[in-house]
């Protein structure tokens, strides 16, 4: 009951808290909450809507997982956003170029981002664990730096072409293309939905009932007891930076393989950023991320009908920061709350104690 209630309850005040200020700031502009949320829920049965949550909740799962490995050891990497798209860029560039046979060309693309996007990760986690230099500031800044290379390979006199308006890599053949679920009208499911699946049950598996995920939370609390217990927390922080960058190199996949097959300077952007987001909504959780990522997802997909009833779509942003903030303070209410009624709960064993021998004594 304790765990549920630490692990449930905090995204649902959040929720609940953020869905409060959006009917406020609804009622203030003279709309109804009430049909605002018809309109979101209704949209989710018209075109290709579902099926756009459950990619993009795929896409913003990966991304948050990325973050959430970091956050295990206490540790921000704010750089899953660089890792992803230089990942995305140079596996674009390698697929556009190699002829391979089908299954084969799918899991050289893969390889290639995860290796990128470790090898990314790899420059802070050596400047955190041999110069202590902050994370989150190295992260910062290769962000920008990965923006500056992906514009310098898929330049058309590198490794890009001009596509009208456009500047792209070259097109990914189909036997490089990762094949999704056909819905008809409603749209493809793309297969990297399983995979991310698959990576959020090795995710929890791997953390929860492995010595190596005990070892890098121990080492995430406290770096000095770790080591004394003989674990190299210097080890874990490299581990655990590299194998954030290697899911952050597989957050860019979904589209490129299953539905864009090209990589473009006008590619999306900000899914690292969304990530750090759901991780805080799913409290590093595998299912907490996943219901996290999903509801972010359908924030996103269903903010388009809106408009069809009067209603500014900025409602959503406003409750996506609102649930971001919120998330925060409501972990910290639940937190005192849990510690206050332990307070409680020793004192009134320890009152019990005392009171023991007082009762023998008088009974004797």
């Amino acid at each position: 009951m304790n765990r549920l209630r630490t692990v449930a309850l905090p995204p649902l005040l959040a929720v609940a808290f953020a869905a409060l200020l959006c009917a406020i700031a609804l009622l203030i502009t003279g709309a109804s909450p009430g049909t605002a949320l018809v309109a979101m829920i209704t949209q989710l049965g018209q075109g290709t809507t579902a099926v756009d949550v459950i990619n993009s909740g795929a896409i913003y799962y990966l991304a948050a997982l990325a973050v959430a490995i970091g956050f295990q050891m206490n540790l921000f990497n704010i750089g899953v956003e660089g890792q992803y798209r230089l990942a995305a860029c140079v596996a674009a560039i390698v697929g556009g170029m190699l002829p391979l046979p089908p299954v084969i060309h799918v899991i050289v693309i893969i390889l290639v981002a995860v290796l990128v996007g470790g090898l990314w990760a790899l420059i802070p986690a050596l400047l955190k664990a041999y110069r202590g230099v902050s994370e989150v500031i190295s992260t910062i800044m290769l962000n920008a730096l990965a923006v500056g290379m992906i514009a310098f390979l898929i330049r058309p006199d590198t490794f890009g072409r001009l596509a009208g308006n456009n500047i792209t890599t070259e097109p990914i053949a189909p036997s490089g293309w990762f094949p999704g679920i056909p819905l008809g009208a409603s749209g493809t499911i793309f297969g990297m939905v399983f995979v991310a699946a698959a990576l959020g049950l090795g995710y929890w598996f791997l953390l929860g009932r492995t010595r190596f995920g005990f070892e890098l939370k121990a080492s995430g609390e406290s770096p000095t007891a770790a080591t004394a217990g003989g674990v190299d927390a210097r080890r874990m922080v490299l581990i655990a930076m590299i194998m954030s960058g290697m899911i952050a190199g597989l957050v860019g996949l979904p589209e490129l393989l299953g539905r864009e097959h090209v990589y473009t300077i006008i590619a999306p952007q900000g899914y690292g950023f969304t990530g750090i987001a759901v991780a805080l909504l799913g409290r590093n959780h595998p299912a907490g991320i996943a219901i996290g990522a999903l509801l972010w997802a359908f924030l996103d997909k269903s903010a388009l009908a809106l408009d069809n009833v009067g209603v500014p779509r900025e409602i959503v942003l406003i409750m996506q920061g609102s649930v971001v903030l919120s998330v925060v303070v409501a972990y910290e209410i639940v937190r005192r709350y849990g510690l206050a009624a332990e307070q409680r709960r020793v004192a009134a064993e320890l009152r019990a104690a005392a009171a023991a021998p007082v009762a023998e004594g008088a009974t004797s």
